[in-house]
């Protein structure tokens, strides 16, 4: 060759290839635990050999294909970011968010079996157990397990919202986010989530719950100032003036406060529910502030779901409370203490921590409360 004519020859560097078909049916099967054979199985079940033509030879090694590439396609989904950065699949960007958010997603009763344990290998072991108990194929229990716990190594200690942090590091949507923002809040803070008497209980009223305290408990709510922006954890700060509440408790105050209620209530809620309350109302509204005043210990804090439903909500079901009964109880046991001295007067900055505390505590009772 030569050097003229060298000197016009440029290196090109050319790949050929076709975009990736990914079938949302073949991967379903896959994240779910089954094999290429199961599948295929499925698939044939569902007609596809008729509606193609092709024999079951055909459709099981078009499965095991698919089952390849998902295989290829693991080590990517478990680094969202870096699916978007290879160059060995040409992958749109609508598959991508597809692959990443089935991935992703999970079965509530598996999960409701995972929340507030430990993310170990010890547990990671027991999912036999959870396998057998929701009847949901091991592989799929370990692929949920793995997740979660990647998740909450990757975002325990970042700066920032929980929320935003998966986003980014995740590619979720906002409302798969918020799902694992729970989880990570709950296993954080180590909520007691296993007892029995908390089995009524659903993952989704658990998510309520955790995304109600994120929002108004801990560092990044709106009345947090003056601290980093980080809600793995409950604030410190709002939870020592809790202890303030505890002037409630108080003959003083607690006969106002029941006055004010009473009147609020006399004519909305039910005759049955309204005499159990004026007979017990101390020992509601004692139950009440304790939970407030028991948030600054750790063990406390860790046991605010057993608390609710073993010295609430218990309680009042058994005394035929109504849902309806408890929201009106709840709306004004809130709004009375605008009315009381020691808040308007006294105190006006304790009403500002009493509505943080109120507000959400009302939220996570009437989510929780199963009629």
């Amino acid at each position: 060759m030569s050097s003229s004519l060298s000197t016009i020859i440029s290196e090109v560097d050319v790949m050929v290839g076709s975009r990736l078909i990914v079938d949302p049916d073949v991967y379903e099967f896959w994240l779910n635990g089954n094999t290429a054979h199961e599948a295929a199985v499925n698939l044939q079940s569902n007609g596809i050999l008729l509606k193609y033509q092709a024999t079951f030879e055909d459709l099981l090694s078009d499965t095991k294909d698919h089952y390849r590439t998902f295989v290829g396609l693991e080590r990517l989904l478990k680094n969202p970011p870096k699916l978007a950065d290879q160059q060995t699949y040409l992958i749109d960007s609508e598959t991508q968010r597809m692959l990443i958010e089935k991935y992703y997603q999970f079965d509530p009763r598996v999960v409701r079996e995972i929340l507030g344990k430990k993310l170990s290998a010890r547990n990671r072991k027991d999912l036999d157990d959870v396998s057998e108990k929701t009847k949901v194929p091991l592989r799929s229990c370990q692929r949920q397990f793995d997740n979660i716990k990647r998740v909450f190594k990757t975002v325990e200690e970042m700066m920032g919202t929980l929320v935003e942090n998966i986003c980014s590091h995740y590619l979720l949507p906002e409302g798969l986010a918020r799902q694992y923002a729970a989880i990570v809040f709950i296993t954080n803070n180590r909520f007691e989530t296993g007892k029995k008497k908390l089995a009524f209980l659903t993952f989704e009223d658990y998510v309520h719950c955790a995304n109600e305290m994120i929002t108004n408990w801990s560092y990044s709510s709106a009345e947090c100032t003056g601290h980093e922006d980080m809600d793995v954890d409950l604030d410190r700060d709002f939870l020592q003036k809790l202890r303030d509440l505890k002037i409630l408790t108080e003959k003083e105050y607690l006969d106002e406060h029941k006055a004010i209620v009473l009147d609020k209530l006399l004519r909305i809620m039910s005759d049955r529910a309204f005499q159990d309350l004026e007979a017990n109302f101390k020992n509601v509204s004692k139950t009440i502030i304790n939970i407030a005043y028991g948030l600054n210990h750790s063990k406390d804090a860790r046991d605010i779901f057993v608390d609710l439903v073993e010295k609430m909500i218990e309680p009042c079901f058994q005394s035929r409370w109504t849902r309806n009964d408890m929201q009106h109880f709840l709306n004004a046991y809130k709004d009375s203490c605008r009315e009381m001295d020691l808040f308007v007067r006294t105190d006006p900055n304790l009403l500002v921590v009493w509505e943080r505390y109120i507000s959400t505590l009302s939220s996570c009772v009437l989510q929780m409360y199963h009629t």
